[in-house]
């Protein structure tokens, strides 16, 4: 059976709100647990909560946790903040990633607008006159490597029917 999407507001409630708190509490502490045991790496968790637990929840333990800080303390500042990102980094490189996904999108699309055009115009269609001289390039220059694979299929098909 499928949970419903849950909105995510404040709670209002004090019961259901301590509620979920414990239970996301919960889970949550179970996924560092899993993620130290199935990747072999040191982790904690620590989570404070003004509103419900004067004590904050640690897991491993106070000292296990207070020891993974002080190794992470003792680190280098360059390998400390290697592979660190505050709200505005990650947002660059979450924009960064979308730009190159976007200029690749509309490669992809210019490359079958032309593949589109070429196909036309062979069939009749679409008549090459009304294509600027750069597109005119590209059309040519996909055409020439349309006859290249062609040819080395017709290559490579000759010499299987002569083995």
């Amino acid at each position: 059976m499928s949970r419903k999407k849950m909105k995510l507001a404040y709670i209002t409630n004090d019961t259901k709100r301590k509620t979920t708190y414990k239970k996301r509490t919960k889970g949550l502490v179970k996924k560092v647990r899993e993620l130290t045991t199935l990747c072999k790496i040191e982790a904690c968790a620590i989570i404070l909560s003004p509103d419900f637990d004067s004590q904050p929840e640690v897991w491993p333990s106070h000292a296990g946790a207070q020891q993974l800080l002080s190794e992470f303390k003792k680190l280098p500042q360059s390998i400390r903040n290697n592979k660190m990102v505050n709200q505005e980094s990650f947002l660059e490189q979450s924009i960064a990633k979308a730009t190159l996904q976007l200029k690749k999108r509309l490669k992809e699309n210019r490359q079958k607008d032309l593949k589109k055009f070429m196909f036309q115009s062979l069939g009749g269609k679409r008549i090459l006159q009304s294509m600027n001289v750069m597109d005119l390039n590209e059309v040519g220059l996909l055409v020439e490597q349309n006859l290249q694979d062609i040819d080395k299929r017709i290559h490579v098909l000759t010499n299987e029917s002569r083995s």
